[in-house]
């Protein structure tokens, strides 16, 4: 079975948002994953459908695939490293503010 996959990494989005857009691809073809992310709200969906579009590129270019026989074989959504910041708050208090990243990847294949 051939696959191709893309990762992108330190990407600046909340996993637990990410993970709903790709809930919505999983195992889809190519083109109806395309289809919708490219309607998704979220801006997960729209850093899901880059990092979608190189996984293709890479079967097209590596493997010598065809788009139309391409389906999402794994959808993965992992937590990266959280940027850790403060909020001044009164009487010299402060507020911690998480500012959390995604490392996103996408694998597809020919099923």
């Amino acid at each position: 079975m051939y696959i191709a996959k893309a990762i992108s990494k330190y990407v600046r989005v909340c996993p637990r948002k990410a993970r709903l857009a790709a809930g919505l691809i999983r195992g889809l073809s190519v083109a109806d994953a395309a289809t919708q992310l490219i309607f998704g709200q979220s801006r997960g969906a729209r850093l899901l459908k880059k990092t979608l579009d190189s996984a293709v590129a890479n079967a097209e270019a590596n493997l010598d695939l065809r788009r139309e026989n391409l389906h999402v074989i794994e959808v993965r959504v992992d937590q990266g490293p959280i940027w850790k910041r403060a909020k001044p708050k009164n009487r010299g208090g402060r507020h911690p503010i998480q500012k959390k990243t995604s490392h996103l990847t996408v694998v597809v294949g020919v099923q």
